[in-house]
């Protein structure tokens, strides 16, 4: 019998009784966040929030809401995401569309955000006017979320796929965030300066290491976003190039890093002219943003 099968085409159950019972075959599927998967997408199943879905946890469910849930939660039991089933991911609390050509915003990403308001912080106030970069900016995540905080910022997010753009374009909009624009381009390649502030989590795993991935990125990320070369620096050496003839005095570049990055990408930085902070943790106690100033 597939995996499902017996939760799918069983009688007629509760709400409630429908997730538990979710829950229990992501878990015995090894989904890492079983409870969470099985609520958000019976949730999104039936077009109940939390609150709603709560409320009427004991309400019998019709054959087509069953069938509705069971078709979301076997595309999960495939290892598709949750925030790819419901096309949407929270991240610096704001809630972002998102599709095939982008990655699925990580938590870990908001450190860059993190360091980016500090590099910010360090040099006036968050008031003032503000020229943001985003170099692959995928669904907009970074730069939205600064444009979030920084209100006489205005920000500019590049992609090579127009897909990505799209989705970007659409989040600004629903975020009433009109300050943001969005360009077709490699990296910086068809940015003028210069800019205050230039961010980015470009490609970095190496491209030998991506079949060990989770199959929850391996299968459903993009490879595009994924893929840093050989050595997984591809791109740092690409906006080590670009980025100092960008970025005006005193201002901060904020890129996203991999495990065990932190001291190659800090040698391509400093031979191009940049002074280095010390890497920022993510809550793992990972390093995982690095910043670089130009002094000069």
């Amino acid at each position: 019998m597939p995996a499902g099968a017996g939760v799918a085409t069983s009688q007629a159950r509760t709400i409630d009784a429908a997730r538990r019972a979710w829950a229990e075959e992501f878990r015995a599927s090894g989904v890492e966040s079983p409870q969470l998967d099985a609520r958000v997408l019976v949730g999104h199943a039936l077009g109940l929030d939390h609150a709603a879905l709560a409320a009427s946890a004991t309400r019998l469910l019709s054959a087509s809401e069953a069938n509705a849930i069971a078709a979301l939660t076997r595309r999960r039991l495939a290892r598709e995401p949750v925030a790819r089933i419901v096309g949407m991911k929270e991240f610096w609390g704001l809630n972002l569309h998102i599709n095939d050509a982008t990655l699925v915003p990580r938590p870990e990403t908001e450190t860059v955000v993190e360091a980016a308001l500090a590099a910010v912080d360090r040099h006036g106030p968050r008031r003032r006017e503000l020229r943001i970069a985003d170099l692959g900016t995928g669904s907009g995540a970074i730069v939205l979320a600064l444009l979030s905080e920084l209100d006489n910022a205005l920000g500019i997010g590049t992609d090579r796929d127009p897909r990505a753009l799209a989705v970007a374009r659409h989040n600004a909009r629903q975020l009433g965030l009109r300050r943001a624009r969005f360009v077709a381009c490699d990296l910086a390649a068809a940015l003028c300066g210069p800019f205050d502030l230039i961010v980015s989590n470009p490609p970095y795993i190496p491209s030998a290491d991506i079949a060990a991935l989770s199959p929850e990125v391996r299968l459903f990320d993009p490879r595009a976003a994924l893929d840093g070369g050989a050595d997984g620096l591809e791109f740092y050496r690409a906006i080590a190039a670009a980025v100092p003839a960008l970025l005006g005095v005193g201002g901060a570049m904020v890129v996203e890093i991999g495990i065990n990055q932190a001291e190659p990408v800090t040698g391509l930085f400093a031979a191009a002219g940049l002074a280095l902070q010390p890497p920022r943790p993510d809550l793992n106690g990972v390093p995982r943003a690095l910043v670089a100033e130009k002094c000069a």
